[in-house]
């Protein structure tokens, strides 16, 4: 966990790196090029944000004795990450700023409730952005959530009908054992019975010859 941690680490620095740098060459981009190239930075924030929210995650998945070390860089790596959502909207104000002030000069207009105005719906703007954001990571993180569910689910289902044939078995051993041990017992009594036939039959041959012997010897003494 501590490895994956340092991953998400690594690449929080390196994108947060190159956004700061394509921060500054916004000014340099004109029309939509400029929307262009303002909705790509934006892309890049977006990935920094889910960054933040997967090391946030692993975070908590870690003992009291260690989270405590590590949420001092997770607070800077946040004020990072809120400081360069801050300069895109500068960026983006200014460069609203400087298109609208041209067009007003060129048309000879001085509203002093314009900039006011525009202020609010760029705040909007921002607001209607972020919540976006926020609701495309909730939808993330419920399909990732459901995803795992059908799985949790998937498995108990196999483990279920592994435990349903194995009891069958179980079942069909048991009448198996139950059928053995009636043969047994029928071999049994017929073992039995011929045992005592054969003791029956041994004894009145006994009888038998004695009775032999006996009319024999009362012959010869006559």
């Amino acid at each position: 966990m501590a490895s994956l941690f340092t991953s998400y680490e690594q690449q929080f620095s390196s994108l947060t790196a190159e956004i700061t740098q394509r921060v500054g060459l916004i000014p340099n981009h004109h029309g939509a090029d400029k929307k262009s190239f303002v909705s790509s930075v934006e892309r890049q924030l977006d990935e920094a944000q889910e960054l933040l929210e997967q090391m946030d995650l692993e975070v908590r998945e870690l003992p009291i004795s260690e989270r405590g070390k590590i949420m001092g860089r997770m607070k800077s790596y946040q004020t990072e990450f809120n400081n360069l959502e801050s300069q895109i909207r500068r960026a983006k104000t200014a460069s609203i700023n400087n298109s609208n002030k041209m067009r007003e000069e060129l048309l000879g207009i001085d509203d002093g409730d314009t900039d006011d105005q525009r202020a609010r719906l760029l705040d909007n703007s921002e607001k209607l952005e972020n919540c976006t954001r926020r609701l495309e990571v909730g939808y993330k993180v419920a399909t990732e959530t459901e995803r795992i569910g059908q799985d949790i689910l998937d498995n108990l289902h196999k483990d279920r009908e592994t435990i349903t044939r194995t009891r069958q078995r179980l079942k069909e051993g048991d009448a198996n054992l139950g059928k053995s041990s009636r043969i047994l017992s029928s071999m049994t009594r017929r073992i039995i019975q011929h045992r005592l036939l054969m003791f029956a039959i041994i004894a009145f041959m006994v009888i038998v010859i004695i009775i032999a012997i006996y009319f024999t010897v009362t012959n010869n003494k006559s």
